[in-house]
């Protein structure tokens, strides 16, 4: 589970409790203007294959860095519904799939920040 915190400019996705030893990392932190779409994710998505740092285990938790062709993603996800999946232009990530405690404030803050 993270905690989506929105500061000026930036997006910083705080790891959270256990979390942060599976996903290997305590936060991900980008610029607002780097988000290019805010949606739930669907349940039955799924990370690049090629996982680096992470955990993964099919169906239970992706936790990590996931990495594609052409694509840099961060999970934190159990695949319960809780998850928002946030689009990303720039250099760092390209996609973050997270849980998150409430995931219809978290899409508003976010598309709100964004608006603004």
């Amino acid at each position: 589970m993270v905690e989506v915190e929105v500061t000026d400019d930036r997006v910083t996705v705080h790891v959270l409790g256990g979390h942060r030893l599976l996903a290997l990392r305590e936060h991900v932190t980008f610029d607002l203007a780097d988000i290019k779409e805010v949606t739930p994710a669907p349940v039955d998505l799924r990370p690049p294959w090629v996982r680096a740092p992470g955990t993964f285990f099919p169906g239970v938790i992706a936790a990590g860095t996931y990495r594609g062709r052409r694509r840099k993603e961060f999970w934190d996800t159990r695949f319960d519904g809780q998850a928002i999946l946030i689009d990303l232009v720039g250099p760092g990530f390209t996609r973050l799939v997270v849980d998150v405690d409430d995931p219809d404030a978290a899409l508003e803050t976010l598309t709100a920040a964004v608006a603004a």
